[in-house]
């Protein structure tokens, strides 16, 4: 089991240290905490800032404003700030599709290339708290595991491991093992709860499946089938939503593992768009178009396959029976 982690303070949690003699009145101090934003200066004495995703205002007294004016959006400076605003949303969902794809195929990571992206906040923002372990010979080193919480070039990945312990993570490469991979899963989320800590990437509490022995003997699996949708259009677009592409009747998920992808097909249906539809079995195919038995599906490609079915399979129609009418 995790042990909890125990606070250390070091010179940065000194209050002594924040704060500063603010008063002018017998050495009194108080902590004035430093404005994070970038303010820009708008029209009539209005100035801009970007807060996260939100654009926000403030008046010439410097109080920030519920909304901004509309005379100010109209401005050139207002215009530039969300051209800004839209090319960091692409660029953070980017950073999540690329680390979401190292987690999906366990890739080792050179650690000198972890090191350049984590100058950029929004790369540090996905990677830190993901549970990451060394790569040696090809293999993952769950013994050298632990919640990144820095990156240095020469020193390493700096890790808390299921002790409580920082350590620095030497090897080469590093991975972020899919949660289906990690053989102290129940400690890494145990931990996660004891320490606060937040996970931006989906990968400690991403749902996971492993088959059954009934489903090692067969070629598909039913556990989601006839999932009603009164049109194929409403499955088609969930789909979208989800981000699964959609191919001959089944939505896809290629996933590689171990050098060899195989793709998860889940039946939604291929009659006319406003037709009513059903879903039907689960399967795997190899890059051939073989369908692969469940019982030589790696275990990255189950759990995703089982993933998508069962998210579709979630916003089926569900008819209400008698005993649930009032």
């Amino acid at each position: 089991m995790a042990k909890k982690a125990k606070a250390k303070t070091g010179p940065a949690d000194s209050a002594s240290d924040a704060s500063g003699d603010v008063s002018g009145n017998g050495g009194a101090t108080a902590t004035v905490a430093a404005d994070p934003r970038s303010w820009l200066a708008a029209d009539k004495g209005y100035s801009i800032a970007l807060d996260d995703d939100k654009i926000i205002a403030r008046n010439a007294k410097g109080a920030t404003l519920s909304s901004v004016p509309p005379a100010i959006k109209e401005t050139e400076i207002f215009q530039q700030l969300s051209s800004l605003r839209d090319w960091l949303e692409e660029h953070n969902a980017q950073c999540v599709a690329s680390i979401e794809l190292w987690m999906l195929r366990s890739l080792p990571v050179p650690r000198n290339v972890l090191a350049a992206v984590w100058q950029d906040p929004s790369w540090q923002r996905i990677l830190k708290n993901t549970v990451v372990c060394s790569v040696k010979k090809g293999q993952l080193v769950q013994n050298e595991a632990g919640f990144l919480q820095e990156i240095n070039e020469t020193k390493g990945a700096g890790i808390i491991d299921l002790d409580g312990e920082s350590q620095w993570l030497k090897a080469d490469s590093i991975a972020i093992p899919h949660p289906i991979l990690l053989q102290e899963l129940n400690d890494f989320r145990q931990m996660t709860v004891e320490l606060g800590l937040q996970q931006n990437l989906d990968q400690l509490f991403r749902q996971t499946w492993s088959p059954t022995k009934a489903q090692l003997e067969s070629v598909s699996v039913d556990d989601f089938r006839n999932g009603k949708f009164a049109q194929l259009n409403h499955a088609l677009g969930l789909c979208r939503r989800l981000g699964y592409r959609v191919s001959g009747g089944f939505a896809c998920c290629p996933v590689w593992e171990n050098g060899t992808q195989v793709e998860a097909r889940y039946w939604i249906g291929a009659e006319y768009p406003e037709a009513e539809t059903w879903t039907g079995d689960l399967m795997f195919t190899d890059a051939q178009e073989h369908t692969v038995a469940t019982k030589d599906v790696g275990p990255v490609t189950f759990s995703e396959g089982m993933r998508m079915a069962a998210a579709i399979y979630a916003k089926r129609v569900v008819e209400k029976t008698e005993e649930q009418q009032p």
